[in-house]
């Protein structure tokens, strides 16, 4: 009795296990001229915006600058909670106040060489170590 009593509660807690976001991070160029540009619409964000971006399943999405050898770089980190990343990404695409909101921030960008060939602005990184 108690090793099927067990077994019950070990399937139970296995359904209700909540699964582990995916990691996804990004680096890009930022203009020099355009640096406190992009600071500043970050340090006021639409709401619009943020809510697509939670609408979208994003949480712990942050940003982060950094000069290497002169030249000004942003770092982007998130975490995606949902099911379907590419589709919740083109929602977010499709959006007319994130169109909008990209206007103002891609021209203070500067893609790099891999991402400017696909006509993205962020370059993908890989996840080499995660502690948990």
């Amino acid at each position: 009795m108690r090793t099927c009593l067990a077994l019950l509660i070990a399937v139970l807690l296995a359904g209700c296990a909540v699964p582990q976001p995916q990691r996804h991070a990004w680096i890009t160029g930022l203009k020099p001229e355009m640096a406190a540009r992009y600071r500043d619409l970050h340090a006021h964000s639409w709401p619009s915006v943020d809510r697509r971006l939670k609408e979208c399943h994003i949480q712990n999405f942050s940003i982060h600058q950094c000069e290497i050898e002169g030249k000004l770089y942003l770092f982007a980190y998130l975490e995606y909670t949902g099911k379907d990343f590419e589709a919740d990404m083109k929602k977010m695409a499709d959006d007319p106040e994130t169109q909008r909101w990209w206007k103002e921030t891609d021209p203070c960008q500067i893609p790099l060489p891999d991402a400017a060939a696909k006509g993205k602005i962020w370059s993908d990184m890989t996840e080499v170590y995660f502690l948990k």
